[in-house]
């Protein structure tokens, strides 16, 4: 049990202190918009995204930024719980590193807005800036730069033409949870539906016999 709480402990602090470093070093070293190649399919590219993964929007951002919170609070409860219960290592790096995107991208949303100058396309942000940041608490935008265009549609496939196959730019906190979901698909249903049952399932009803 030590060693698993002692894995899950690594992989999260190492996850979330990449994934800032390279936000951090893209937010105060390119302005927005700005670019350059590794690979022709590979690309750095700095934007910001006011909502969800992969550029994605949806409602308020008060509410997304709460909700991102409560999702990652029960996500650390039940990864907890399955330490306790010995559950399987693999299992419990998957849950890691899902956690460990959630809060990546928090940070962004509840301080950056704080702790950054606005970025423009004209102009690099500066780091605690003399005049404060450019918005409150929690309404901080989530920055992105992974870029792959692997191939350009040839003009004559239909409606797709001349379009990029994989068009959306993230970060390393996007690649945990999307990893994270597809080893969960694959792999951990079983895991996942044992576990969620006895980890709150029972719980709730535990806390019905009491009252």
């Amino acid at each position: 049990m030590k060693t698993k709480k002692i894995v899950a402990a690594l992989i999260i602090i190492g996850m979330i202190v990449i994934d800032q470093v390279v936000k951090i070093a893209v937010k105060t070293h390119m302005a927005l918009g700005e670019s350059f190649e590794i690979f022709p399919w590979f690309k750095i590219l700095f934007v910001e995204n006011p909502g969800m993964a992969f550029g994605m929007s949806i409602g308020s951002k008060w509410i997304l930024t709460t909700f991102r919170i409560i999702v990652s609070a029960a996500v650390m409860y039940y990864l907890v719980k399955l330490i306790k219960m010995n559950s399987r290592m693999s299992y419990i790096v998957t849950i890691s590193l899902l956690f460990t995107g959630a809060v990546g991208n928090i940070i962004d949303c509840m301080f950056y807005g704080q702790i950054f100058s606005e970025s423009t396309y004209f102009s690099v942000a500066s780091l605690f800036p003399a005049g404060g940041g450019y918005a409150p608490v929690m309404l901080g935008r989530v920055v992105d730069m992974l870029y792959f265009p692997l191939f350009v549609f040839p003009d004559w496939v239909p409606m797709l033409g001349g379009q990029i196959f994989f068009s959306p730019v993230f970060n390393v906190a996007d690649i945990c949870v999307t990893v994270s979901m597809f080893a969960l698909i694959l792999f951990f249903r079983n895991d996942f539906n044992d576990t969620f049952e006895r980890v709150f399932t029972r719980k709730k009803e535990q806390n019905n016999e009491e009252a």
